[in-house]
């Protein structure tokens, strides 16, 4: 299956066919889903079919013909309700409103893959951009990584840039001082020699070195070298101290470079859909009770900090599992099957429920869907109605 993608833009290119579109019934979320997966069995047999390239972005969703030239339909972000597939038959679909329509119906647009894992990841490429949408219009849901708690001592000449001579004059106290200053503590000579090596070169009195510079009249502006610090010990001081900037800087980089963005391997996309990447555990928990019948997320357990958790929108609520991991072997608590990773784990349960309340589901709500656009272009002229795309809604 080919592939194009584009970092730059944020778009991923994959090839499927196109089997056809199909009007959705109006109703609560279960019963849609339901219906919604009733009908693609019914069509799994289908021999209407063509090739078409789908290109995701967290924009939305442009389908074009083989060549990848001709725009055949598009639709936004805000406007694609549910991405879901049967991976058994090697299918995806995705809900959306058609532009077009006076009304808000919905549309299902049902599109088969080479084979399973293809349309697994398709549904995948359009969950992740459902969640980035999401993250774009409520910042304020992503989650903390890059931040780090600022040190909270009190700033000093010395992280400032300024020359170690000029801290030795602001404060004596944080140097050593080897017995050469009143009442301090007299080390032996074993210990004075650790202290300074020939290569560092010789110390002297800070008394002295102040008379003489007195004397001399050299000390003028009350800058003078530190007695402690050789040219050697300076530079190697200087070099401690710019360490932790260039440190922060790399960090920095390192927390651009680790923004959410559609992965490009599988198991690095449905990762990053199991887990809500980038989005705060609260506000991920709290969306996963309005998803589909099934939904969950995968996050550290909130009383075992050393389990992981799987989170399903259970038809009684949200119900907590925790994750089980001895000798490599993945295992839901209260559940008896061992599993060698936790996408086995997920596979298994999703095709089987066993001893869950309901199978998990692999399709997934787009939070970001905008009713209200939808209402408030319904009542306006069929001119008025241009969306971001060239809206074709049909092939």
């Amino acid at each position: 299956m080919g592939e194009t993608a584009g970092r730059e833009h944020g778009i991923v290119t994959r090839s499927a066919e196109y089997i056809g579109s199909f009007p959705v019934d109006d109703s609560c979320l279960d019963d849609q889903i339901q219906q919604l997966h009733t009908q693609l069995k019914s069509l799994k047999n289908c021999k209407s079919k063509r090739t078409v390239s789908l290109r995701f972005s967290v924009k939305g969703v442009k389908v074009y013909d083989e060549d990848e030239k001709t725009l055949l339909m598009a639709h936004a972000m805000c406007r694609v309700s549910l991405s879901t597939a049967r991976p058994s038959d090697a299918q995806f679909a995705f809900v959306s409103h058609n532009p077009g329509n006076s009304d808000a119906q919905l549309y299902c647009h049902l599109f088969r893959a080479r084979h399973a894992r293809a349309a697994q990841f398709l549904n995948l490429l359009l969950c992740r951009c459902f969640q980035l949408y999401f993250l774009e219009k409520h910042p304020e849901e992503a989650q903390g990584e890059c931040s780090e708690e600022k040190p909270t001592r009190t700033p000093s000449l010395l992280n400032q840039g300024f020359p170690l001579s000029v801290s030795a004059l602001v404060s004596f106290r944080r140097a050593p001082t080897q017995g050469l200053l009143p009442g301090a503590k007299v080390f032996s000579q074993s210990s004075t020699e650790q202290v300074s090596s020939p290569e560092d070169g010789p110390t002297s009195s800070p008394t002295i070195v102040r008379k003489k510079a007195i004397r001399t009249k050299e000390l003028r502006s009350g800058a003078y070298r530190s007695f402690t610090c050789t040219p050697l010990k300076q530079r190697h001081l200087q070099d401690k101290l710019s360490a932790p900037q260039e440190k922060g800087q790399a960090s920095a980089n390192a927390c651009k470079s680790r923004a959410p963005s559609l992965a490009e391997t599988e198991e690095a996309l449905a990762q990053a859909v199991w887990c809500w990447a980038g989005v705060s555990s609260d506000c991920s928990s709290s969306l996963l009770e309005d998803d589909v019948l099934g939904a969950f997320l995968l996050c550290p357990h909130p009383k075992k900090p050393n389990r992981g958790s799987l989170i399903v929108r259970f038809p009684s609520g949200l119900v907590t599992h925790a994750i089980k991991n001895s000798k490599g072997k993945f295992r839901l608590e209260k559940c008896h099957n061992d599993f060698e990773s936790l996408a086995a784990l997920i596979e298994h349960y999703t095709e089987f429920s066993e001893e869950l309340e309901c199978s998990l589901s692999c399709a997934r709500v787009n939070h970001s869907y905008d009713w209200e656009e939808i209402i408030n272009k319904s009542s306006r002229s069929p001119q008025d109605k241009k969306g971001p795309f060239k809206n074709h809604s049909w092939i």
